[in-house]
């Protein structure tokens, strides 16, 4: 369903962006490989290949212009086109907000919502040589229902969702969609510090009674990037077993 595409994760070694990486494969497409140091060696690599796809790994800050910047050289350098991209990387430095510090503030900000933007500014420009292109950005529960202690990180969540209804209108007569998902509380090296009581408390909320998992995000992330939604743009779409209904 993707082959002969290239698409470019962000943040891909572990959690939601490992399992998109492996599931874009699986389904055809060769992949870009980023992170802030990611080689041959990282086993996302290897579980790419595996699948008999081509797999660029580039270290680069997503959250840095002259990186991102660098970044897209690459990609034009050795991939020669971009097709598909899955803006994935993200932070998280909780405090509530009155104890906040500025940096805290500033630093989850300038990856979770500057560098997705500078990605999808790079990206457009590649995608518009060939007039074809699909964004997947990522938001979450938090940017629509708020969390306690995560001002910033919900801030950010809920302005990927914004940035992209804009980014759909202003790209969508250049032939590239944009669209993002939003997870809720799903198992990754993100929420395995919470402890197993309180686990318990948040997935008795869900209704359908689990956590969800990456493979639930990536499943979601290929029907974005592939022919079955090419009547979509604009769009969130929540991945949280219905714990928060639009």
């Amino acid at each position: 369903m993707l082959q002969g595409k290239w698409a470019l994760v962000t943040g891909c070694k572990q959690g939601i962006g490992r399992s998109v990486a492996i599931t874009l494969a699986e389904y055809g497409a060769d992949l870009i490989l980023n992170d802030l140091k990611i080689s041959d060696e990282d086993d996302v690599v290897a579980a790419v290949k595996q699948l008999g796809r081509k797999a660029i790994c580039i270290s680069a800050d997503i959250a840095s212009p002259e990186s991102v910047d660098a970044m897209f050289a690459q990609i034009k350098e050795k991939a020669g086109r971009l097709d598909i991209l899955v803006n994935n990387a993200g932070i998280t430095i909780d405090a509530m907000a009155h104890k906040m510090t500025f940096d805290q503030w500033n630093k989850v900000l300038a990856v979770n919502l500057t560098g997705t933007f500078l990605c999808c500014q790079g990206a457009a420009k590649m995608m518009t040589e060939n007039k074809f292109g699909k964004i997947i950005n990522t938001s979450s529960i938090a940017g629509f229902i708020g969390n306690i202690g995560q001002a910033n990180y919900s801030a950010t969540k809920g302005a990927v969702a914004a940035l992209t209804k804009t980014l759909a209108k202003e790209l969508a007569g250049k032939g590239i969609y944009v669209n993002a998902v939003s997870p809720g509380f799903v198992e990754t090296p993100m929420t395995e510090k919470i402890p197993d009581e309180l686990k318990q408390q948040m997935i008795a909320k869900i209704p359908l009674k689990r956590i969800g998992l990456p493979k639930d995000i990536a499943n979601v992330v290929v029907f974005l990037a592939s022919p079955l939604s090419d009547y979509v743009t604009g769009q969130t779409i929540q991945i949280n077993g219905g714990t928060y209904m639009v």
